[in-house]
């Protein structure tokens, strides 16, 4: 038995409990600003909202603090948005920790001062002491690993030993694990790929979406080697597989769905989806700079299109 701490109480943190405790460790959930998520999770029959299921009974929360994190656990998991991963680092920072943390989160960083695009694994070990990271993405929504239908996923660490061990942790039937040694590519897939989940839904027929499909694997493969990943991690389970599922369905597809009706992304936002939170958009907006800066329109047109639509808020020219 392993004591496991999740930080994180939304959808992918509480579902990511579930292997976890089918295992029979010790797991400990924290969330450290939802007042929903802290309530539900506190609760006696742990009722998530977002997942519409009781979580197991075994899993215990606790109130999110520092004295939280002197505990000793054999493994951290970060769940948290993108925009949680400064407050986190932060008290990692203070109490540099000796424990491997498996990181769930999806996002990369623009640093202006260095004019550089920082995945959060580089952000965390950069500025918070080079702590031990390794990252875990692919193809899985929150609500089907809850309800455990059969989900492959993917842990990249350059010690592939650490990988290989935290696998076997939290690994079931139903949760598939892959290994990979490029952390850099892995991680850069899982994010852009939002970016072009958004794309694809905009095309209004099977026959369209399918080019842009293909379309979008081109340019995800020249980001992928321009950031120093691997090409053939486009090919696995956080590149193609983890596309597949965000347009088939997901939020970024949805938003791309009305963008391709002729929508501005600030009218489909407020008339269709106000309380949904866009990731690809907030990637676009975060990297986009550096984009413009620094990458040729020719070679990813798509993305170019989408950028300028959005930060313009005019509609999405889907010439290509």
């Amino acid at each position: 038995m392993k004591k496991i701490l999740v930080i994180g109480g939304g959808a992918m943190g509480s579902a990511f409990t579930i292997p976890c405790i089918e295992n029979k460790h010790k797991v400990i959930i924290t969330e450290p600003y939802s007042k929903n998520f802290i309530k539900e999770l506190s609760s006696k029959n742990k009722y998530h909202s977002s997942l519409q299921i009781n979580l197991p009974r075994s899993l215990k929360f606790k109130k999110f603090s520092t004295n939280l994190l002197r505990e000793k656990f054999d493994l951290i998991v970060i769940a948290l948005s993108l925009s949680g991963i400064d407050f986190i680092g932060k008290h990692l920072k203070n109490l540099k920790p000796k424990t491997p943390i498996l990181l769930l989160t999806k996002g990369l960083k623009y640093h202006k001062k260095n004019n550089k695009i920082l995945t959060i694994s580089e952000q965390l070990k950069n500025k918070y002491n080079g702590i031990n990271i390794s990252v875990l993405k692919g193809p899985c929504l929150a609500k089907e690993l809850a309800r455990k239908k059969q989900t492959s996923v993917i842990i990249a660490n350059k010690n592939i030993k650490i990988a290989k061990w935290i696998g076997k942790m939290i690994s079931t039937k139903y949760y598939i694990i892959e290994f990979s040694r490029d952390i850099i590519g892995v991680e850069v897939c899982s994010a852009i790929k939002n970016i072009y989940a958004m794309i694809i839904g905009a095309g209004q027929s099977l026959n369209t979406s399918s080019n842009l499909f293909q379309k979008s694997i081109i340019e995800m493969k020249y980001l992928t080697k321009y950031f120093k990943g691997k090409e053939q991690t486009i090919l696995g389970l956080s590149g193609v597989g983890d596309l597949y599922v965000s347009a088939a369905g997901g939020r970024n597809s949805k938003m791309g769905s009305y963008l391709g009706k002729g929508f501005t992304f600030k009218n489909a936002k407020k008339k269709f989806m106000p309380n949904d939170t866009v990731e690809g958009e907030q990637l676009l907006r975060e990297i986009g700079p550096f984009i413009l800066k620094k990458i040729s329109k020719n070679k990813v047109p798509l993305m170019y299109s989408l950028l300028k639509s959005i930060l313009n808020n005019s509609k999405f020219n889907l010439k290509y």
